[in-house]
């Protein structure tokens, strides 16, 4: 693969492109955002990974400016910056993925595979919809029935969730790792919080519910 490392701590990016030259892939190295924005649009990579972090233009701007752009590369963010809404925000700019520093090489290098893999379709997909519902990824704009639905950053990411496996049931669980990243059970009510806030949103105010209960189950976005 031909990949962009976008990292402007030398140690790092050295780590980084000499690992994936043992591999066998084509690596170049740009550590100004600015400088990478050019690059990325016309070098024709086929991953990039990117430091939420750069002088010049920081690494999210980075990605929004590649995705408005309808440049569709996939992106891993590569980053210090590991919270939660952290990661939540570099999904919701456009990125595909996302490995917090410290990290595991043979971590980023399936990572990097994983994404190789993807259909082209999966990642060039920005606009999600179910009925006469659109999430638009790029503008982060919710309409349904042609009426803008302002949505919380979690409600946003929940809703994305349940619309990228639109028809599969998705457990409980299931959307406290995706949308809240808990691996185990604590005992909070925060999955069916926010699912009652999107259907007063998404589902009230119109004639058709598109988040179905599967009792026992979990939830389906239906549509």
């Amino acid at each position: 693969m031909k990949l962009l490392v976008i990292e402007d701590d030398r140690a790092t990016a050295d780590y980084v492109a000499n690992g994936l030259r043992q591999e066998g892939h084509v690596v170049d190295h740009v550590v100004d955002g600015r400088e990478a924005l050019g690059q990325a649009m016309s070098g024709g990579y086929d991953a990039l990974v990117v430091d939420r972090m750069l002088p010049g233009l920081d690494g999210l701007s980075l990605v929004k400016a590649l995705r408005a752009a309808k440049v569709t590369t996939p992106v891993i963010f590569l980053t210090t910056v590991g919270g939660v809404d952290d990661r939540i925000e570099g999904l919701q700019a456009g990125g595909d993925d996302y490995l917090v520093k410290p990290f595991a090489f043979g971590e980023l290098s399936a990572r990097i595979q994983a994404l190789a893999r993807r259909p082209a379709a999966a990642i060039q997909e920005s606009v999600l919809t179910a009925g006469n519902l659109s999430m638009d990824l790029l503008r982060r704009k919710v309409t349904r029935a042609g009426q803008e639905i302002d949505l919380l950053p979690r409600e946003f990411a929940l809703l994305e969730h349940l619309l990228r496996r639109k028809g599969r049931v998705q457990t409980r669980t299931m959307l406290l790792e995706a949308v809240w990243d808990i691996s185990f059970d604590p005992q909070t009510n925060v999955v069916e919080t926010h699912i009652s806030r999107l259907r007063a949103k998404i589902d009230k105010p119109f004639d058709k519910e598109l988040i179905q209960t599967v009792r026992g189950a979990g939830y389906r976005v239906d549509g």
